[in-house]
C-alpha cells in the first residue's frame, strides 16, 4: 500500500486553529503575520552534497537555529541546540564553553555531582586551627600571670655544707602560723591568737620520682641538733655548738634557710624546694575551691584552742573549718603525730580535689583558686610554676597508686622531752629517698 506524504504549511492551517491560546503567533492564531517586534528564527542549512545528497558519511547536516540575540550559544548569533553530538540536556541545563551548567531543579544524580558542595574539611582545618591559637594564647596568658604572683622570697645559695643532690626531687612543705593578711575579725574566727611574727605549724618532706610520690611529716617537737649555719639577713657564720631543741626553734630563730639546713644536717637528704604557706592562704584556697570533703573519725573531734566542733562522719570543710582541723592537737590521743597524720590526710583531700578537669578548665574557678594560693605562697628563688605543678599532682596522688605518706620514724622521746628519731630507720629511709628506690621504711 502506498503512503502518501503531505507537506502542509503552517500558514495553510484554518484560521482559528487553537484561538482559546491567545492571538500570538507562532501559537496557532489566524493571523499569518509575524508580530512586529519578534525576529523569526531562520532555518540555514549547510552545503549539501551533489544534487543535494546528505554529506558523506549517511548523516544530514542538521540545522542550526539563529536566534537573532548574539548570545554566545553555539556560534556567534546562533544557537546550538547539543543535537549535532548526541548530548541531551534535561530540566533546563545548557552547556557553557564545553561544560554542563546544572539546573538545581533537576532531580537527575548524575547532574547533581556537578553542583559545588561546602568544603567540611577546609572548614574543620581552619575551626582547628583557631580554637588551637586561642588556647595557646590563653595558656601563655596565664602562665606569665601567675608566675608573676609567686613569692620567691627564700634564697637556698645561702644554705652551707648541703648534701649531694639525688634522684627524684625533694620539696619541703611547711605550714606557719603567720596572721599576715588576718584582720582581728579573721584571727579570732581562725582561734589563731595575736603572736607576733610566725612559726612552723606543720613540716613535711615530698619526695617525687619514679616510684610514686613519698610524703613525710616532721612533728614540729622532734628533737634535732642545729648546725653550724649562716645568718640570712647579716651573713654571718655562726657555728654550731651541738645545741639540741625542738625543729620548729630552727624556724623562729632565722626562717626558711637555717630550717632547710637543720633538716638536711639532721637527715642528710638534699632539698631541692622550699614552699611555705600561712593560715589566711590556706584557708583562702579552700574556700576557693568550693571546700573539701574530709572523713571526720569515729568519737567526732572538739578543741577549743583550734575551734574545732566537727561530729564523726564525711561533711564538706570550708576554709575556717579546714584550718582548725589541720592544727587541732589537744582532741587526739597521740598529739602531734596524730595530727601530721590528720594534715596529710587533709591536703592530699585538697590536691586531689584542686587538680581536677572541673577546676582546671573552668577559668572562674581556676583563677581564684591559684589567685588565693599564689598570692600567699612563699617558694624558693629556684621554683617554677612546673615545679610547683609538679608538686600538687603528686600530692594528689599521694594517697592513691603507688604513693606513700608517713610520719617520720621515731624510737621514743630524748632526755629534754621531744621525739627522738630512729635513727637505723632514719639513715635507710634517706638512702631510698636519695636513690629514688621505693620506700619500705615504715613510721609512726
Amino acid at each position: 500500500m502506498a503512503e502518501h506524504c503531505t507537506l502542509v504549511r503552517m500558514n495553510d492551517w484554518p484560521e482559528g486553529y487553537d484561538s482559546n491560546r491567545g492571538g500570538g503567533y507562532g501559537h496557532g492564531s489566524a493571523s499569518a503575520q509575524p508580530e512586529g517586534a519578534r525576529v523569526m528564527r531562520q532555518v540555514r542549512r549547510g552545503p549539501a552534497g551533489p544534487s543535494g545528497a546528505p554529506p558523506r558519511g549517511g548523516v544530514p547536516q542538521q540545522p542550526s537555529y539563529d536566534n537573532g540575540y548574539g548570545d554566545g550559544y553555539g556560534a556567534p548569533g546562533s544557537y546550538d541546540s547539543g543535537y549535532n553530538t548526541g548530548q541531551v540536556y534535561g530540566g533546563g541545563g545548557g552547556r557553557r564553553g564545553g561544560g554542563f551548567v546544572p539546573n538545581d531543579n533537576d532531580p537527575d544524580p548524575q547532574l547533581q555531582q556537578y553542583r559545588a558542595r561546602p568544603n567540611y574539611r577546609k572548614r574543620f582545618k581552619w575551626t582547628a586551627i583557631t580554637l588551637v591559637t586561642v588556647l595557646a594564647a590563653w595558656a601563655v596568658g596565664t602562665y606569665f600571670w601567675a608566675d608573676s604572683k609567686l613569692n620567691r622570697d627564700v634564697d637556698l645559695s645561702q644554705v652551707i655544707d648541703r648534701p649531694e643532690t639525688g634522684e627524684g626531687t625533694n620539696y619541703l612543705i611547711v605550714g606557719s602560723d603567720s596572721r599576715a593578711g588576718l584582720s582581728d575579725e579573721q584571727k579570732k574566727e581562725l582561734h589563731t591568737g595575736s603572736a607576733e611574727g610566725k612559726r612552723t605549724d606543720s613540716m613535711m618532706i615530698l619526695h617525687t620520682g619514679s616510684n610514686g610520690p613519698t610524703l613525710i611529716s616532721l612533728p614540729r617537737d622532734s628533737n634535732v641538733t642545729i648546725p653550724t649555719y649562716k645568718g640570712s639577713e647579716s651573713g654571718k657564720t655562726f657555728p654550731g655548738t651541738g645545741r639540741q631543741t625542738k625543729l620548729n626553734a630552727a624556724y623562729a630563730e632565722d626562717g626558711p634557710t637555717l630550717l632547710v639546713r637543720t633538716v638536711e644536717a639532721n637527715t642528710g637528704l638534699h632539698i631541692d624546694h622550699y614552699v611555705e604557706i600561712g593560715f589566711a592562704g590556706f584557708a583562702n584556697i579552700v574556700d576557693a575551691v568550693g571546700g573539701v570533703e574530709i572523713d571526720i573519725p569515729k568519737g567526732g573531734m572538739k578543741d577549743t584552742k583550734s575551734g574545732a566542733d566537727f561530729k564523726a562522719g564525711k561533711q564538706t570543710l570550708n576554709g575556717d573549718q579546714a584550718l582548725a582541723f589541720v592544727r587541732t592537737r589537744y582532741a587526739l590521743a597521740g598529739s602531734d603525730l596524730d595530727r601530721t597524720k590528720n594534715q596529710q590526710k587533709f591536703l592530699s583531700a585538697l590536691a586531689s580535689q584542686t587538680a581536677t578537669p572541673s577546676t582546671i578548665l573552668n577559668p572562674f574557678k581556676l583563677y581564684p583558686t591559684m589567685s588565693a594560693g599564689l598570692d600567699t605562697l612563699i617558694v624558693d628563688k629556684d621554683m617554677s610554676l612546673w615545679d610547683l605543678g609538679d608538686m600538687f599532682w603528686a600530692m594528689k596522688g599521694v594517697t592513691g597508686g603507688d604513693g606513700k605518706s608517713m610520719n617520720m620514724p621515731i624510737s621514743g622521746n630524748s632526755p629534754n622531752g621531744n621525739l627522738q628519731w630512729n635513727t637505723t630507720k632514719v639513715k635507710q629511709l634517706v638512702s631510698e629517698l636519695k636513690n629514688d628506690e621505693k620506700v619500705t621504711v615504715s613510721g609512726n
